[in-house]
């Protein structure tokens, strides 16, 4: 199998123009003192992947020898320069002689004056290489030891790959699709210098490994590419990384040939800001983004979402949306995070009477019940009148309360409080009186600590765990406020506590907290909700600084977006379904797996964030995030094994982490609420009049296909077996000023189109 992948890359190097070897040479001399070598290697598999025999050469010549125990091989080398000031480096391992079973080969890139300043990022997988101090308890993992537990604590995380802390042995091996991207770079302080590596999945028959390893000194580091792939002793599983490693060398045999293919890019990188921005501009030059899978678009998935949710979420007893089925209190309430007051809220918006009068039962229950004595809101509770912390069967979790919980329900209260208004629904007493006071409660915290923390007493109010940016939403909640009560020292507090987070986690690429079951793993949660609160004080006070920070979150999330479609083994769940990755978004360093959607959000600030800026990227980010997310949804039409009609799996797995690469959970989850978020707070289609920018978010196909002075004819096609209402936001540079929220449905175009139905719309310019 190996020799047949190689013939056509083996062609294709006859025709690479190779550029001078002094050269590179002298680039790697220059920059982080690269050095480029092969390697072989041989395990054990009857003890884990243990290495028997290893064999490095360096690759100073196109051509190098290796000998390994009874087997002989020789590498050739092509380097080539690319676009983005990268090089495109391919290495053809051939064994010439003699047989080398259980094996696997490497590139391998050494860096001297390396240092663990250094900061290491592999998207969605390591953060500042994850050097962080980790307990060892199986999930769910939770601060156990009272010596990591207080207001002014550092970062805990639990067992997951990292780069050591302490002494001793340093490194991390990782499987290509343990990343959203198949990557690995690093920012140099010490030289304000930058690298990044791209390669693929893998070559076509196996998936590549992707590692890094520090020396005892730390003074060097390699980082290497492998095929296939092969953790050696041990692999991660979650919250643990002493699982036994399972990973199956290859055998090979004179004649077998093995290619591997990799981008590096050495950059200016002032600091560690640059390193993400160099990202945006290469996560695509090796595998191009994927192919939308059509399924269902909008307005006949939230049909189902609506029924689904009103059948079996809506509890008639005591009147709430629970965040699931109910089975344990997980499922039964959660404020925020997971649903709890914010899938009432598209509920409310576009839902039916029913829906609506079940949204007011819902605000009716929650106030003044579910505030707990500290002013926030109860975490967690069930059966309509039982409240209590974040987990009942931990120790030092009983009590807690996550604030960004907090945080997210009374966010999105503001906003139903404005669909309230809209829809002449009377806003009572109780519920003003309520929300205020959880606005009260984040702004006692921030006068006290100087922070908000991660975990306060559910009862007392204090801040048990601190740290973190857990409560990334909140500038968003209070500038909010200081709209709905207009009161501005709410907004005031928000610039504070924004401007705190932007100093001590954004600045630094060191976002984490904001989910419940990863203790303070970095998180893509915590990430994009920090965009969504500076893109809301920007449109609240035209402050041009927290657009730039704002786009600088948008760049850091944007490695949390699965950037291309994930080859899934052919017998997994997944790939006899026909499921794309691209648009996936990662859950945090210990739960390693995509997922529909933004948890809890539509993305919107990212359409936000492109009116204010027209930076296409933020655009084409937010596409991908939408239309991924239909085609997770179980309907009758397209089921999914163990769901139910309407139910989504948060799992989009490209790892081996828990169920297995391309198999998922089977369960109703706050991936449902994701989706009927971004089927309210998104247009079908985008279209920039004058830029001509042209994103389409629902499951419908659009182009321009003619223009005049004053009009563009757009041609819109449903590519699916469901008739769908669409509406359409074009607007020039001039309306794309105006706040997204403070649209009309005027602002938008309304069309319908029966299923596999083509039509075009004229547009004023």
């Amino acid at each position: 199998m190996f020799t047949q992948v190689i013939n056509k890359a083996l062609i294709t190097l006859l025709f690479c123009a190779v550029i001078s070897l002094n050269t590179f040479a002298q680039l790697a001399s220059d920059i982080n003192n690269l050095s480029l070598s092969a390697q072989v290697t041989q395990y054990d598999t009857q003890h884990y992947n243990k290495v028997i025999y290893r064999k490095k050469v360096a690759l100073n010549t196109t051509q190098a020898l290796l000998s390994l125990d009874s087997s002989s091989w020789m590498i050739t080398k092509n380097i080539q320069t690319t676009v983005n000031n990268g090089y495109s480096i391919n290495l053809v391992f051939k064994c010439i002689s003699g047989k080398s079973p259980s094996s696997a080969v490497s590139l391998v890139l050494g860096f001297d004056d390396w240092s663990v300043k250094n900061y290491v990022l592999m998207p969605a997988a390591l953060y500042n290489g994850n050097r962080v101090k980790a307990i060892v308890h199986p999930y769910l993992s939770f601060l156990m030891d009272t010596q990591d537990i207080g207001p002014n604590k550092p970062q805990v995380v639990s067992d997951i790959p990292r780069l050591n802390i302490k002494d001793g042995p340093s490194g991390v091996q990782q499987r290509s699709g343990d990343m959203s991207t198949p990557a690995i770079g690093f920012h140099n302080p010490t030289h304000n210098s930058g690298f990044w590596l791209l390669t693929k999945q893998g070559n076509g028959v196996t998936d590549y490994g992707i590692d890094i390893e520090e020396n005892n000194q730390r003074t060097h580091a390699s980082i290497s590419i492998t095929s296939p792939v092969v953790r050696e002793n041990f692999q991660y599983i979650i919250a643990d990384m002493q699982a036994p490693a399972t990973d199956k060398p290859a055998n090979f045999s004179a004649g077998d040939s093995v290619v591997l293919s990799a981008k590096i890019y050495f950059f200016t990188s002032p600091n560690v800001q640059a390193l993400y921005n160099k990202f945006t501009q290469i996560r695509n030059d090796l595998i191009p983004q994927g192919k939308v899978n059509y399924t269902i678009p909008f307005s006949a998935a939230f049909k189902i979402q609506e029924e689904k949710f009103n059948r079996q979420n809506f509890e008639p007893t005591f009147g709430y949306y629970s965040v699931g089925m109910r089975e344990n209190y997980y499922q039964d309430w959660q404020i925020g995070w997971t649903g709890g007051m914010i899938s009432p809220y598209p509920l409310l918006a576009i839902g039916g009477q029913q829906s609506r009068k079940n949204v007011v039962r819902n605000f009716d229950w929650l106030f003044p019940n579910g505030i707990s004595p500290s002013g926030y809101f109860w975490d967690s509770g069930q059966k309509g009148n039982q409240w209590f912390g974040i987990f009942q069967d931990i120790a030092t979790a009983k009590n807690l309360h996550l604030v960004r919980k907090s945080g997210d329900g009374l966010f999105y209260i503001f906003k139903q409080f404005a669909t309230f208004k809209a829809l002449n629904i009377p806003i009572k007493t109780s519920w003003n009186s309520g929300a205020k006071t959880v606005a009260d409660a984040f702004v006692n915290t921030w006068q006290k600590y100087g922070q908000l923390g991660q975990y306060v007493h559910n009862t007392t109010g204090e801040i048990v765990i601190g740290g973190s940016a857990s409560a990334a939403i909140v500038p968003a909640t209070l500038t909010l406020a200081a709209q709905h009560f207009n009161h501005p020292p709410y907004l005031e507090v928000a610039k504070q506590i924004a401007e705190n987070f932007n100093q001590n986690y954004v600045s630094k690429g060191l976002i984490y907290g904001a989910a419940g079951d990863a203790m303070q793993n970095f998180d893509s949660e915590a990430t994009y909700a920090l965009l969504e609160s500076y893109i809301t004080l920007f449109e609240a006070t035209g402050d041009e600084k927290w657009l730039q920070i704002a786009q600088n979150v948008a760049i850091q999330f944007s490695t949390w977006v699965s950037s291309y479609d994930f080859v899934f083994p052919p017998s997994s769940t997944l790939a006899k379904l026909g499921k794309k990755t691209t648009g996936a978004v990662w859950a945090n360093t210990q739960n390693k797996h995509g997922a529909p959607g933004i948890c809890t959000h539509s993305g919107v600030a990212l359409l936000r964030l492109y009116r204010a800026t027209g930076n296409i990227f933020y655009l084409n980010l937010l596409q991908n995030i939408a239309q991924a997310i239909p085609q997770y949804m179980s309907t009758v039409k397209n089921p999914i094994p163990a769901l139910q009609p309407g139910w989504l799996s948060e799992r989009v797995s490209t790892t081996d982490w828990l169920e297995g690469i391309g198999e998922i959970y089977p369960g109703s989850t706050w991936a449902e609420t994701a989706l009927m978020l971004t089927i309210l707070e998104l247009p079908s289609i985008y279209l920039n009049t004058q830029s001509l920018a042209l994103a389409n978010f629902d499951q419908v196909k659009s182009k321009i296909v003619k223009q005049t002075n004053k009009t563009i004819i757009l041609q819109i096609q449903n590519p699916t077996t469901y008739d769908c209402e669409i509406k359409i936001l074009a607007e020039n540079k001039t309306k794309a000023k105006l706040i997204l929220s403070n649209l009309t449905k005027s602002a938008f175009i309304s069309a319908k189109l029966k299923a596999g139905e083509t039509k075009q719309i004229s547009i004023s310019k």
